[in-house]
């Protein structure tokens, strides 16, 4: 395997690193209780996904009470 023959500058290499930055996540709001969610995902507090219910929420609240 070959090795470098000189070093880089300092400013190659630091733009060669800002290409590795991170980007925010996309956070969209839910169409049904209007809380801020990550999109594509079921809302956690509602359980709706594009405008339908999908996971029944008050059914898991009343199985924790019943544990508790």
């Amino acid at each position: 395997m070959g090795t470098p023959k000189q070093r880089h500058t300092k400013g190659r290499r630091d733009r060669a690193r800002v290409q590795f930055k991170l980007s925010p996540k996309k956070l969209t709001e839910c169409s049904n209780c209007k809380a801020v969610v990550k999109g594509h995902i079921v809302c956690p507090k509602c359980g709706y996904y594009k405008g339908k219910e999908v996971v029944n929420t008050l059914k898991k609240i009343k199985k924790t009470k019943q544990k508790a």
